[in-house]
């Protein structure tokens, strides 16, 4: 059921997660419980009036860089890593499938048997529609990142906010689990981002955000799996941190 009274800023939004969110306790792969309980908080975004698209990275399944850093081509390693982000794409869509969620997952590498290859316009209407839908494949080539990706999908959806889930509750000067004396800013411009090399997504999405005026949100991950029924009373300044002009 769709809650009229609720004050929505935001219609559809682009969720940015990483592939460990999918970990649970586990070391490698995916976990069915955690996967199930992260299905649940999209449900309950959905069904709050928000319209969710989302990309996920692959990191629980292979980290590109890891191979690169032991000689083997970029490009391959990537490839590797954005089929990883096909294997979470694929649990996630079950899994949603499973608890009455209608989801399309759709990949940016050529796929027919598994996904349906990415195309913008069957995009907008399958989200238009009521769909939540899944990206995977990162930008379909290499050099790029899934944060990229995020940035991307978000401007060709029309997105009215980009959210990126972390581990921590917002924005900070530096790592706050690092540094005590780290200072969260509540919201932050774009140009304060790449100057200060404040790494929450790479320069590429931060650059194509702002050259689209489309805000970010940063937030702990962790708020909206403790707390699903916050859901449109997340995107707070108090909960986590925006990137705007």
């Amino acid at each position: 059921m769709v809650l009229e009274h609720v004050k929505r800023p935001y219609k559809r939004i682009l969720l940015k997660i990483s592939g460990e969110l999918l970990l649970g306790d586990q070391k490698f792969g995916v976990d069915q419980t955690a996967c199930r309980r992260f299905a649940k908080a999209l449900l309950v975004l959905q069904k709050q009036g928000l319209e969710v698209a989302l990309v996920i990275g692959g990191g629980n399944i292979f980290r590109g860089i890891t191979l690169e850093d032991g000689g083997m081509e970029r490009s391959a390693a990537d490839q590797m890593g954005m089929l990883g982000t096909l294997i979470n794409g694929i649990a996630l869509r079950q899994t949603l499938q499973s608890i009455g969620a209608k989801v399309k997952l759709m990949s940016a590498l050529e796929c027919p048997r598994v996904a349906e290859t990415y195309n913008w316009e069957n995009a907008l209407d399958s989200i238009s529609k009521g769909e939540i839908l899944i990206f995977v494949g990162g930008t379909g080539n290499p050099y790029f990142t899934t944060d990229s990706a995020a940035a991307l999908r978000a401007c060709e959806m029309n997105a009215d906010l980009l959210v990126k889930a972390t581990k921590v509750d917002g924005i900070y000067s530096k790592d706050p689990l690092m540094f005590p004396d780290a200072v969260k800013y509540n919201s932050i411009t774009y140009t304060q981002v790449l100057s200060e090399r404040l790494k929450i997504m790479d320069a590429t999405a931060i650059a194509l955000c702002q050259s689209n005026s489309l805000p970010i949100f940063v937030f702990k991950m962790q708020r909206l799996l403790d707390q699903p029924d916050l859901g449109v009373h997340l995107f707070d300044e108090t909960i986590g941190s925006f990137v705007k002009n």
